[in-house]
């Protein structure tokens, strides 16, 4: 039997979360997707916090070879050794595993601290099968290791002036954790290789961990047997019924039995996936209807978030709006009026922003959003930074209503939404309208494409085709609640 390649800890990774991914990491990579622009967001964040988490180690070095050329990693690794400094992305192979780690950390005579960086801002459960197998494979190669540390982000940090990288992060000790998971691995490791020398891919039914830790590369590709508006769209589905339906051979929601114990709202899927209509609660839609005042406000933000927080006076990953849209309707029947802003230059925008929005949002009448908490916290939060606007915030905020609450409770729910109350499914299953001729069409988008143009190197007109694309985006979000309350009113 031929030899199994080398399990590197991504994969070891994908061998614990399920065996039928780690057969095609290494058998069928060709069903694998192509990194999308929200991951690869990801994955470039990732990596600027770890290559910010390396300057508390000042005299340590690289290992910079190409990440294809292992041998030759690993070959630089071992000469790095004898020098005694921090090495960086520190390379070893023993016994079927491949290992880098972020941080090798000399201490004592002769060994060694292993530190793990992650974006995250608290460990994770995840985290420490991830450390073992580096700690394991390291070990096997001969290196002492003293302790083992994950270095994730202060959650408690705030921005004052230049970042130091020592407060910024937060090391904790793993090393018991890691020593008490370390047993399984060679046992672990062995396994992943019949797997991966197997004939056949093996034949695992989708599951939860098909979402955890993280969401699997194959999900869609795995779950495409599904059928429209099935068992795993229930809704809030703590108790795992969707799950037991499937294990029951009942896919289609219309084909649950009637004696199947389900929560009301799941109820209400069921007889809606039969019927193919809409349900409706007709008195309670017109006392969500009739406790809004004129005129009213259709109110949107957009927001990013960096894990290296780029302004004094924010967190880790804060939310930071740069973008508002509103549309007013000042009496029943009127056309609205649209009130935007957009934040210009590379400053801290909140200072426009605020200023802006309250010029804009007039003394009275509701303030309808979708998701109302998202901008009631958004400008709390900027009412810390800017406390002249504390006490406007505290009463616009009084005025806020909710537009998710209809669908949330299921006041109304239609069968093309899916389970869902987001209002990118909302508004097409009420209106017919949808996102699909934006250039942008949604929020983690609109975030990254205004950083790219902000704060990026790119042609004047490019970035005023991106800001036109912002604007018709977040333009939408405030229109298409216009249209979802007039498409109400006729339930």
């Amino acid at each position: 039997m031929s030899r199994s390649p080398y399990i590197s800890k991504s994969k070891f990774l994908h061998g614990l979360q399920c065996h039928k991914l780690l057969w095609c990491d290494y058998n069928a990579k060709h069903l694998f997707p192509a990194v999308d622009d929200s991951l690869q967001a990801v994955f470039d964040q990732g990596h600027e916090v770890g290559a910010f988490a390396k300057k508390m180690f000042p005299n340590g070095v690289e290992i910079d070879t190409d990440p294809k050329d292992f041998e030759g990693a690993i070959q630089l690794t071992q000469k790095h050794l004898a020098s005694r400094r921090p090495i960086f992305e520190a390379t070893l192979s023993a016994n079927g595993g491949y290992a880098r780690a972020d941080i090798l950390n000399p201490v004592g005579k002769n060994e060694w601290d292993i530190i793990e960086v992650k974006s995250t801002t608290s460990l994770k459960d995840a985290h420490i099968p991830d450390v073992a197998f580096q700690v394991w494979v390291f070990t096997e190669a001969g290196i002492k290791i003293r302790r083992c540390f994950l270095c994730h982000i202060n959650n408690q940090f705030v921005r004052h002036g230049e970042i130091d990288p020592k407060e910024f992060f937060t090391l904790r000790d793993v090393t018991a954790e890691v020593a008490e998971y370390s047993h399984g691995i060679e046992d672990q490791i062995g396994d992943m290789g019949k797997v991966i020398r197997a004939a056949k891919c093996p034949e695992i039914q989708i599951g939860k961990q098909c979402d955890s830790p993280y969401t699997c590369a194959l999900h869609d590709h795995c779950w495409k047997f599904l059928p429209p508006q099935n068992v795993l769209d229930l809704y809030d589905d703590k108790k795992g019924r969707g799950w037991d339906l499937l294990k029951r051979g009942v896919l289609r929601l219309a084909d649950i039995p009637d004696d199947y114990s389900l929560s009301a709202k799941q109820e209400i899927q069921r007889e809606v996936a039969i019927s193919g209509k809409p349900y409706a609660k007709k008195t309670q839609i017109q006392t969500f209807l009739k406790g809004l005042q004129y005129p009213l406000h259709f109110l949107d933000f957009e927001t990013f978030q960096m894990a290296i927080p780029m302004f004094d006076g924010t967190r880790p990953y804060q939310q930071v709006p740069f973008q508002f849209s509103l549309h007013i309707v000042h009496k029943a029947g009127m056309k609205p009026e649209h009130r935007k802003f957009l934040a210009e230059g590379r400053n801290d925008p909140r200072g426009d922003f605020m200023r802006q929005l309250k010029s804009s949002i007039e003394p009275t009448g509701s303030i309808v959003a979708f998701n109302a908490p998202f901008e009631k916290s958004r400008m709390k939060e900027c009412a810390v930074v800017l406390p002249e606007y504390a006490s406007w915030v505290t009463a616009v905020n009084g005025r806020v209503v909710d537009l998710l609450n209809p669908f949330k409770s299921f006041t109304f729910y239609h069968p093309d939404q899916c389970g869902s109350a987001s209002m990118k499914l909302v508004l097409p299953a009420l209106t017919g309208k949808d996102y699909t001729s934006l250039e942008i069409q949604e929020g983690g988008a609109a975030s990254r494409e205004y950083l790219r143009v902000t704060f990026g190197d790119v042609s004047e007109s490019e970035r005023k085709r991106v800001r036109r694309a912002l604007e018709k985006y977040c333009g939408q979000d405030t229109e298409g609640m216009v249209w979802i309350l007039d498409a109400l009113r006729l339930v």
